[in-house]
């Protein structure tokens, strides 16, 4: 994505619903996992999968879905347990402040939002702590400032 262009954002909510299980059976092709299909993922997870504790289930969901598009999760690629957790606190925290709409609505509000943003996380991390190998195995706590709601497990 080219410097000052918008996140790409979903035509409706079936193309959303459509991401989310591709994660989930592993069948979204792998060029098609960008950064709004994970997001799309998680708010839909939220929403949509209440039997799915996202703070519990995304390391698996995703390194599995990781390996089945012929990825790996080692320390230098793959699942980065940090920053899920950071955009699922992120995702909960703006459902939270928005209250009820379309699942497209909610997903492309959110990409548009500060907590939609790449770099989000690091309102929280320096660049050091957010990519090192510890914050890529396991949730790191935040060292430049505090999540909103306090923590990003909520």
């Amino acid at each position: 994505m080219a410097i000052g262009e918008g996140p790409r954002l979903f035509a409706d909510d079936e193309s959303i619903r459509h991401v989310g299980r591709g994660l989930l059976d592993r069948s979204l092709p792998k060029a098609a996992w960008t950064h709004e299909a994970h997001l799309a993922a998680c708010l839909w997870i939220v929403v949509e999968r209440p039997d799915i504790d996202p703070a519990r289930d995304m390391r698996a969901i995703i390194s599995a879905y990781n390996v089945a598009v012929g990825g790996v999760n080692d320390d230098r690629q793959g699942y980065h347990d940090t920053i899920t957790h950071c955009f699922i606190a992120g995702v909960r925290g703006w459902l939270a402040r928005t209250g009820a709409g379309t699942l497209v609505d909610r997903v492309n509000g959110l990409l548009e939002a500060p907590e939609g943003q790449r770099d989000w996380p690091l309102r929280f991390y320096s660049r050091d702590r957010l990519f090192s190998v510890a914050a890529r195995r396991a949730l790191v706590a935040p060292d430049l400032a505090s999540f909103p709601g306090g923590d990003t497990e909520n």
